[in-house]
């Protein structure tokens, strides 16, 4: 079977040096659409490199992209097809807050590795520290569909209770017509966000936004709504991705208060509140 679980489970974590800048930072935020209105206050934190703050999210892209899904893929006892390839959730924990530049060492690998019957799940984990210590760690579920089915541990599930009542606060946010394209700028080019004769072949009637672009759209969201705009009180942010996003759609974001934490519940306004985002917790001080 190409997933040798032992195998992928026992090989050795791979290492590699990361840096960015503010110019990087700056380029994921408006990414995910940040800047609007250009000269409101609490944009221009996110715009402007003289008062910069750093959205946890960031780190999915920081040094350019997603190197631990990359290295993940290309382990010892991995050998997949990367058209059943599905990114099925993501999950971040914040150490201390992001600096606006850096550098940081990487480590990565297969933390887990699930027997879904039909499908098998890998857990990639990437370990960011610079030399002051721990910055983030990041894991990507990743489901790879016809893999499954040798008998392995199930893994624990991701579905979460719904939420209790009525959202505290429901926001809505445009997803611009080229927001795949300068999101795509950050580091994932993959031509299913852009090339519309690919996403045919891929099964979509058009180019897809991407999902980690949805997630950072919707922890500003939550940030700038139930937080007080102050990225650092960030601790964990964790989802499911539901369904797809098309650029130009609206994305419908609706937020339910805990005890340290915000459920959120994203879906597409305009296809009957279809899912995108589901089971996503945001854990804060």
């Amino acid at each position: 079977m190409p997933i040798d679980a032992a195998k992928a489970l026992a090989a050795a974590p791979r290492s590699g040096e990361i840096s960015w800048t503010p110019k990087d930072v700056q380029l994921y935020h408006l990414g995910i659409g940040a800047g609007v209105p250009a000269t409101d206050p609490d944009e221009l934190r996110y715009t402007l490199e003289s008062r910069l703050h750093v959205l946890p999210s960031f780190a999915t892209v920081a040094g350019a992209g997603s190197p631990g899904v990359i290295s993940g893929l290309s382990m010892p006892g991995v050998d997949v097809d990367l058209a059943r390839v599905l990114h099925g959730g993501q999950r971040l924990e914040i150490h201390r807050p992001l600096p606006a530049e850096g550098r940081a060492t990487t480590t990565g690998r297969v933390a887990a590795v699930y027997d879904k019957g039909k499908a098998a799940v890998l857990v990639l984990r990437t370990e960011a520290a610079d030399d002051e210590g721990p910055l983030w760690t990041n894991d990507a579920q990743i489901f790879v569909r016809g893999e499954g089915g040798w008998g392995g541990d199930r893994g624990p599930s991701t579905r979460l209770d719904p939420p209790v009542g009525e959202p505290v606060r429901v926001v809505e946010r445009a997803v611009r017509e080229d927001q795949a394209l300068l999101y795509r700028l950050s580091g994932d080019w993959n031509p299913l966000h852009a090339d519309p004769e690919f996403a045919k072949l891929a099964g979509f009637e058009r180019p897809i936004l991407h999902g980690l672009c949805t997630y950072g759209i919707t922890l500003k969201a939550v940030v700038d709504t139930l937080l007080d705009g102050d990225v650092t009180r960030v601790r964990s942010y964790a989802t499911r991705f539901a369904g797809v996003m098309y650029p130009g759609e609206t994305l419908r974001i609706r937020m339910w208060r805990g005890e340290g934490e915000v459920r959120v519940a994203v879906s597409a306004a305009e296809r009957d509140d279809a899912a995108v985002l589901a089971d996503t917790v945001v854990q804060h001080t």
